[in-house]
């Protein structure tokens, strides 16, 4: 099973494209950019995990296995 690729950071909404460098997972696939990551001092807010690097999906692949859509960012 591939990971989901999730489109955008959870806490702020940047942008985070499946191919370029720059995100950031727990082991439930929450996704947050460097920035947040580095806020959230590497530590998921949601389940307390450690907060690491995400692979990037080389886009040749995207239609095998595309990139979620489903953006997770919720505005305040």
């Amino acid at each position: 099973m591939a990971l989901e690729m999730r489109p955008d950071c959870e806490r702020c909404g940047l942008d985070l494209p499946a191919e370029a460098p720059g995100a950031f997972i727990c082991s439930f696939e929450c996704t947050y950019c460097a920035q947040c990551a580095e806020d959230l001092d590497d530590m998921c807010p949601n389940c307390a995990g450690e907060l690491t690097d995400r692979p990037t999906r080389a886009k040749r692949h995207h239609d095998s296995h595309p990139p979620s859509k489903i953006r997770r960012f919720k505005a305040k």
